[in-house]
């Protein structure tokens, strides 16, 4: 312990920010290279993107016996994952960036791929894939972060579980489908 006090003092506090004050919730405290957060935040709201996408595509595409759960997964699954976009895109605004929503070049911006497969257990394969992919990349991005943008690492944090999540259902139901579907 150092015999600092814990908080700045108040009147500091007030002169900072009232200083630069159209930067919004940027504040001088803020300590990340904001174009490289906000760069990253756009690959992962490509990612998001892709994986909306592709998730309504097996949705849509689900077919036989088995089909119906799994749609079901991918229809809950491509709503979190819009909910997700929406979060980054969010946290991209108030870090003064713009969320690049730009259909040219998603996928090259996107760390999943959009890979449709061509029957029910190589969609679950691909959307499992995808999340495993997003699980690592999301885990760096957070490990990234730090506590340079501890707002930016907690989102990020709270969709990689949610991914975690998505990689475990879509392995259930890939385990509990039969060989030939």
């Amino acid at each position: 312990m150092t015999d600092q006090p814990f908080l700045t003092d108040v009147k500091t506090l007030r002169e900072r920010a009232r200083r630069h004050m159209e930067e919004g919730a940027v504040t001088e405290g803020y300590t990340a290279n904001r174009e490289n957060v906000i760069n990253i935040l756009n690959e992962a709201l490509a990612t998001e993107i892709v994986c909306t996408l592709r998730y309504k595509s097996h949705y849509f595409r689900a077919d036989g016996i088995n089909a119906h759960v799994a749609a079901q997964e991918f229809l809950e699954h491509a709503e979190q994952e819009q909910q997700h976009a929406d979060w980054l895109a969010e946290r991209i605004v108030q870090l003064g960036g713009v969320p690049n929503f730009s259909p040219e070049g998603l996928l090259s911006r996107s760390h999943a791929e959009f890979v449709e497969g061509n029957n029910l257990r190589e969609m679950i394969q691909e959307d499992l894939v995808a999340e495993r992919i997003a699980i690592d990349s999301y885990r760096e991005v957070a490990r990234y972060l730090g506590d340079d943008d501890p707002t930016s690492r907690r989102l990020m944090e709270e969709i990689l579980a949610q991914e975690e999540e998505h990689a475990e259902d879509m392995a259930g139901l890939l385990k509990d489908l039969p060989p030939d579907s």
